[in-house]
């Protein structure tokens, strides 16, 4: 990617092994206002994004920026000369010292096994996120886009349905997938080429691709610490993907879920017990590492706060990416405070890898999240898998509308 595409930051990398190291006390420090900050993967390439500094009663509160969605952090530390940043769900934090035009550090992602360090620089007082100037463009792709995502091996493709809003060169939208979306993408259009960005606290990406009339070629999504796919993609009105209900299915001879699991409290929950009879019942299949998972999460929430009352229980199912009982109890009591959860938690005691073991009913399990209904009788309904959220637009109030009258006509069956 050529060096003009981004403005370059002239720093030093501190790594995840040595916090800080002293750079002299910043006259503004984190400051309010708007930054734009960006983290550098293994091949160089840097993802932008921008975040929001707000003193809130005394505190500092930050918010990442990604289009429409505004991800909240409050969890910060701050020295004369440096700054600590926890971010949300997704145990990952920013460790940077101050210079006199903002931050320069690490972000540091904690994984199940290791913790993963990327460069991390932030400038204050800087709006735009790749390109200072929004002029008006040739290029044109507001709408759907058939698209494929192709490993650079060539061994595994992904189809997607890419769907963007443009005004002047800036671009907003996402990309679909059978197993979930890529959220909030924010990006420009620039001399021909498309960048788009995201950084959401667990995944950080960047989209880039050449426009060529009703075709997007020589696509790259860099994502992560070294991951590099090839993606192309067609303008096409009528692109569409797999029915979402087709995907995860029952082993024959079986018509329900068995399951004992605690909760929280360390209370054995079953589907077998009293409080779900005669009662329609949502089995969330989710993981405090998963984006997707926090999108249905935050609907789940407010979904069962108006049906629990009709007759209506929700149950979420948590495999981490540790099967450690303690370390996943401390994830999921960190999810259960961030939204508000008052429907049961279970640790499942299973890694994401290990879902068909953890619930032998299943013939085959595709993604986090993944949503079955179950009816009054105990019987499985309906299996949903994946999450299209509200980065969406259209397909997740559409999936609302459909998800919700499904369920209601549930209740109305004797």
């Amino acid at each position: 990617m050529p060096l003009k595409t981004f403005r370059l930051f002239y720093t030093f990398i501190i790594t995840s092994t040595v916090l800080f190291t002293a750079c002299g006390k910043s006259e503004n420090g984190l400051s309010q206002g708007t930054w734009r900050a960006t983290i550098k993967n293994e091949a160089g390439t840097e993802v932008p994004f921008n975040f929001e500094v707000l003193d809130s009663a005394g505190k500092k509160v930050i918010y990442i920026l990604n289009a429409n969605d505004r991800l909240k952090v409050d969890d910060i530390t701050v020295t004369a000369d440096s700054a600590i940043i926890k971010l949300p769900l997704f145990d990952s934090e920013f460790r940077a010292a101050f210079t006199s035009d903002g931050l320069t550090g690490n972000w540091v992602r904690h994984l199940a096994d290791k913790s993963v360090s990327m460069e991390f620089n932030a400038e204050r007082d800087v709006k735009y996120r790749f390109f200072e100037e929004d002029p008006e463009t040739p290029e044109q792709i507001t709408g759907r886009w058939s698209s494929n995502f192709i490993s650079t091996d060539g061994k595994d493709t992904t189809l997607a349905v890419g769907e963007f809003t443009q005004h002047k060169s800036k671009v907003t939208g996402t990309f679909l997938t059978t197993t979930g979306d890529y959220r909030f993408l924010e990006g420009s259009i620039s001399q021909g080429k498309l960048f788009l960005s995201a950084f959401d606290g667990s995944n950080c990406m960047l989209f880039t691709g050449t426009i060529d009339g009703k075709n997007i070629v020589d696509g790259k999504l860099y994502s992560g610490f070294s991951s590099v796919t090839n993606w192309s993609a067609a303008k096409d009105d009528q692109a569409i993907l797999p029915d979402a209900y087709s995907l995860t299915t029952l082993k024959p001879g079986f018509s329900t879920l068995a399951f004992s699991f605690p909760n929280l409290d360390g209370k054995i929950v079953s589907l077998t017990d009293p409080v779900y009879k005669n009662k329609v019942v949502i089995i969330q299949f989710l993981g405090t590492w998963c984006p997707n998972c926090m999108d249905e999460t935050a609907f789940m929430t407010d979904f069962y706060k108006q049906y629990k009352d009709r007759g209506v229980e929700v149950i979420g199912l948590a495999f981490e990416r540790t099967s450690d009982p303690i370390k996943s109890k401390n994830s999921i009591e960190r999810l259960q405070k961030r939204f508000d959860i008052t429907y049961p938690l279970l640790i499942t005691g299973y890694s994401n890898k290990d879902v068909l073991k953890g619930i032998p009913a299943l013939q085959n399990f595709n993604a986090f999240p993944t949503t079955i209904i179950i009816d009054k009788k105990g019987k499985v309904n309906k299996i949903h898998t994946g999450f299209s959220g509200p980065g969406t637009g259209k397909y997740y109030t559409d999936f609302i509308k459909e998800f919700e009258t499904h369920v209601n006509h549930l209740l109305t069956v004797k």
